[in-house]
């Protein structure tokens, strides 16, 4: 009976040794030892605070379609008040064990934050009122409350929680080597300390909820439900000159004094629109370009404007020369040239050939755009010669653009005879290094764009 106790308390200290668990007690610091130098602090800090909720959105007042008729007609488009936002939770304290003399300095643990509080909800728009009728005085019967809701108000941020403070600031371990008692004995001290923890730092407050807007009023003379607006249409470009598209919109005048015209006491904003006419137009496209319009697989937006004009818009990556022209209710855009933003760029050295007055470098487009794409150049030529030093040092000769009268272009490839510039043919003798720099800029209609091109070789004999 006692063996088998005896037995099971040897396993059980055994076990306790190898364990990595906090101390629970003074008696267990010789324990707990491997994990306080591995964590080079005592305690457990607390857990910050939850963020206290949002408060929800006020719902907006209800949009109202009515016909005056002289009746009296009472009406609440009022939005609703924003919720308030929830205070934050308050942080937990630090857990402070026992601290022990270890030979490290140590750290006390740090209580948990406070949570910020929620942001109010924004209060609720009121409705819009659009109302039919004959006779303007018939709207003096009308009374409506479309106020706006109030936002709710933000949630209290939390206080922070109390970290650990050192039970004993600081202490001293002795440590020896050698044999006692032998002349290589020897024993130094070292002092360390704790720092205490940190409390926790309080929450901040949320924010208030933005009060909603009021609601708005339309009015059409007219007893018909107007017609749904299609002013604006995204197509395919590949589809755009394979028909026509008609676009239709109601044009609303704004004015002042809503409150003037409805019953007295109603609350709504007092700017209002009064439908003022159907615009209707048609928009067709002619394609110019050489290329096939099926290539191109982007959209462009139409839109009907208030002129009763159809504007077009082509996609950033893609450059567009043409012209629109408005015959009564139709616009008509011709598109004379659609080159991809990728293919304006692409200009790469051919060949650099020639010496002194007949020196000339040649360019390719890749891209195959340069028939209808306006191109400049600009250049910083550079000899290399060789310094005192023996060390190469490259002399700038020129800087400046080249004439149009110096480029020859042949479709897409491009001759420019820098021998032609000033002080380049004296310098440019065989055999001379040369750096070039070619700032290119390329114009289609309202576009443009610049390309640089750093070229390296040597002057060939002639």
């Amino acid at each position: 009976m006692y063996k088998l106790v005896w037995g099971k308390l040897a396993l059980l200290l055994t076990v306790s040794l190898f364990s990595t668990s906090l101390p629970t007690s003074a008696s267990d610091v010789c324990i707990s030892k491997p994990y306080n130098i591995a964590s080079r602090n005592y305690g457990t800090s607390g857990s910050d605070g939850s963020d206290g909720r949002p408060g929800r959105d006020g719902v907006s007042g209800q949009s109202q379609s009515i016909v005056a008729n002289g009746s009296p007609i009472n009406l609440d488009l009022s939005g609703k008040d924003g919720e308030d936002g929830e205070d934050g939770e308050r942080g937990s304290s630090a857990y402070c064990s026992h601290q022990s003399n270890e030979d490290h300095d140590i750290q006390a643990a740090s209580g948990g934050d406070g949570g910020d509080g929620g942001k109010g909800g924004d209060g609720g728009d009121g409705g819009l009122l659009t109302v039919y009728f004959n006779n303007l005085e018939e709207l003096k019967q009308i009374f409506v409350r479309a106020s706006a809701g109030e936002g709710g108000g933000g949630g209290r941020g939390a206080s922070g929680a109390q970290g650990c403070n050192c039970r004993k600031k600081d202490w001293e371990i002795e440590k020896c080597k050698g044999t006692p008692g032998s002349p290589d004995y020897k024993c130094t001290k070292k002092k360390y300390r704790c720092t205490d923890g940190h409390d926790g730092s309080y929450g901040s407050n949320g924010s208030n909820g933005r009060k909603g807007d009021l609601g708005r009023l339309k009015i059409i003379k007219s007893k018909e439900t107007l017609a749904p607006d299609i002013f604006k249409m995204t197509v395919p470009i590949s589809e755009l000159a394979s028909k026509q598209f008609n676009l239709s919109k109601n044009k609303w005048d704004t004015k002042t004094g809503a409150t003037a015209l409805l019953a007295p006491g109603s609350v709504i904003n007092d700017e209002y629109q009064e439908f003022d006419k159907r615009l209707e137009a048609t928009f067709a496209l002619q394609w110019l370009d050489k290329q096939p319009i099926t290539r191109f697989t982007e959209s462009a937006t139409i839109i009907l404007n208030d002129n009763n004009q159809v504007d077009i818009t082509f996609p950033e990556d893609l450059w567009i020369d043409g012209n629109s022209k408005t015959e009564g209710n139709v616009t008509k855009y011709t598109l004379s040239y659609a080159v991809p933003k990728k293919d304006v760029t692409r200009l790469a050295v051919a060949e650099f050939a020639g010496a002194g007055e007949n020196l000339n470098i040649k360019l390719v487009d890749l891209g195959g755009r340069s028939d209808i794409i306006n191109t400049q150049f600009r250049i910083k030529y550079y000899v290399q010669d060789s310094s005192e030093r023996g060390f190469p040092d490259n002399q700038k000769v020129y800087t400046g653009d080249i004439t149009p009268e110096l480029v020859t272009r042949d479709f897409n490839r491009f001759t420019l005879a820098l021998g032609k510039l000033p002080n380049i043919s004296e310098a440019s003798r065989a055999g001379a290094k040369v750096n070039i720099e070619l700032e290119i800029t390329r114009t289609l209609g309202q576009r443009s764009a610049k390309q640089t091109i750093n070229w390296q070789g040597t002057i060939r004999n002639r």
